[in-house]
């Protein structure tokens, strides 16, 4: 089937009429002209009402039930033919010219799957935002951090990331991915409902031979938290089970075990920090996901093959929770990478 678009921008909203509202305009104006799409999980407020009545030019796609990030938007990508798909939150705000680098990479470059911009904080516009910086990597715990993010520790942009690289992966608050390479691995896993799903995606990517990449000429502005608030017990829950479900599905077994014995002792302690802290639904939150993972060992589809570990490029070999907690590294430099 011939693409109706080369390029799709899909935006997974829920509740988000304000950000409709304040970044919609912007995507408009400097989107080049790609067709632009508003995906509704469902929302209770006026989203869609708003939507056709002040934007007729965006097509929705409404989604019966709030199906969360992954579902949602398997979902609404499965109804949209285009060459390439921006994954874009409700809550970002796009930069003149942001759109064009990350096309001509994905055009010019075939092994790459997918690329992400430079993600700068909405409220504190010279630094990196938390949810993928200057592009995702992880420890040699499988920990995802960021070039200018480790932990909540964020770093103010001084051109130290604006070199084209290669990264682990790439953020779902906006991220550029080749439509058939997506369908190819079938999209989203669905079990992770939201959160870390984009990282198991280009994981898979990756060890099928793909490149994902960090485009630092695309510059956009994340407010961060637009859904769940960070210091959501469910958001808690679900970061911690689903990198537990990542490791055991791309990861080649007894290294997984491994890893997983290592998570055990460092989310304990992680509980542990909570519950000190006086966020005892946060600890709680901690336990379910590990209980969680292991009741759910049958039905996490295992992504193991010959060329696991081959591609791993975005992968330190140090441990950021050993660097950050207890030698005092803050930043991706203090990692010698």
């Amino acid at each position: 089937m011939q693409p109706l678009h080369q390029t799709a921008i899909v935006i997974l909203n829920w509740n988000g009429k304000s950000y409709l509202e304040k970044f919609l305009p912007g995507i408009i104006k400097n989107s080049n002209d790609s067709a632009v799409y508003v995906a509704d999980n469902n929302s209770t407020d006026d989203s869609v009402p708003f939507l056709r009545t002040n934007f007729p030019q965006i097509q929705i796609i409404n989604i019966e039930r709030n199906y969360g990030f992954a579902k949602g938007y398997n979902f609404a990508l499965s109804k949209i033919v285009a060459t390439y798909f921006i994954i874009l939150n409700n809550d970002v705000e796009v930069s003149p010219g942001w759109l064009s680098p990350l096309i001509e990479h994905l055009k010019n470059n075939n092994v790459t799957a997918a690329c992400q911009p430079k993600i700068m904080d909405l409220n504190r516009r010279e630094y990196f935002e938390y949810a993928g910086a200057a592009g995702g990597f992880v420890d040699k715990l499988y920990y995802p951090f960021c070039r200018g993010r480790i932990f909540s520790c964020l770093e103010k942009d001084e051109g130290q990331y604006n070199d084209t690289c290669e990264i682990f992966w790439a953020s779902g608050a906006c991220m550029a991915v080749r439509s058939d390479v997506f369908f190819q691995f079938g999209g989203f896993d669905e079990n992770f409902f939201a959160h870390q799903e984009e990282i198991d995606l280009c994981w898979r990517m990756k060890n099928a031979g793909y490149k994902i990449m960090y485009i630092p000429e695309s510059v956009v502005y994340h407010k961060g938290a637009g859904t769940l608030a960070k210091s959501n017990p469910r958001k808690t829950y679900l970061n911690f089970r689903n990198s537990l479900i990542m490791v055991y599905k791309n990861l080649h077994f007894p290294k997984s075990c491994g890893i997983i014995v290592a998570r055990l002792f460092l989310d304990g302690l992680a509980g542990m920090n909570f519950l000190v802290a006086g966020k005892l639904f946060d600890c709680i939150a901690i336990i379910r996901a590990h209980f969680s993972f292991y009741s759910g060992l049958n039905k996490w589809k295992r992504n193991v093959n010959k060329r696991n570990d081959l591609y791993l490029t975005g992968r330190i070999s140090k441990s950021i929770v050993w660097g950050y907690f207890f030698r005092g590294r803050k930043t991706f430099g203090d990692y010698g990478v």
